[in-house]
C-alpha cells in the first residue's frame, strides 16, 4: 500500500511517501506563506523520485492538529481531497506518534473519510461590526 502522508501544522512542512511501513521518501521544508502554493508541487516531486504517480497513491495519513490555523486547514483539505478523488482511505491523528499509528490505522484497514482539524484551542470569531 502506497501512502502519502502530509503534516503542515507548523511553517515547516512535512509529506512523506511510504510503502506499508517502509519510508520511500520524506521531504520537509520550509512552506510558511507559501504552503498553498507548494505542497501539490512537492508532492508530485516525491511522487516523480519514485517514479509513481497520482493515481498510485492508495491512503493519506495526516496530522489533524494542535497547529496553525491556515496551515491544517491547507494541508487537511489537500489530504480530503485526494481521498475523496482517488477514493483511497483517509486518516488523521494528532498525538507525538501520529505518523506511526496513522500507518497502522491505515494498514488497519480504518477509515475517517473527512480529517477535522483539531486547533487545540476554542475557535475566537470576532462578532460583525455593524
Amino acid at each position: 500500500m502506497i501512502i502519502l502522508t502530509i503534516r503542515t501544522d507548523k511553517p515547516d512542512a512535512e509529506i512523506g511517501l511510504y510503502d506499508n511501513e517502509v519510508k520511500l521518501e520524506y521531504l520537509t521544508w520550509t512552506a510558511h506563506r507559501q504552503l498553498a502554493e507548494t505542497i501539490h508541487q512537492k508532492i508530485e516531486g516525491i511522487l516523480k523520485k519514485q517514479s509513481k504517480n497520482w493515481q498510485d497513491i492508495n491512503a493519506v495519513a495526516c496530522f489533524k492538529g494542535p497547529g496553525s490555523f491556515t496551515g491544517l486547514r491547507i494541508g487537511l483539505t489537500v489530504a480530503n481531497a485526494l481521498a475523496y478523488s482517488l477514493q483511497i482511505p483517509v486518516v488523521g491523528a494528532s498525538e507525538e506518534n501520529w505518523l506511526h499509528n496513522s500507518i497502522h490505522a491505515l494498514l488497519d484497514g480504518e477509515n475517517d473519510i473527512q480529517i477535522n482539524p483539531e486547533y487545540g484551542r476554542d475557535v475566537h470569531i470576532t462578532k460583525p461590526k455593524k
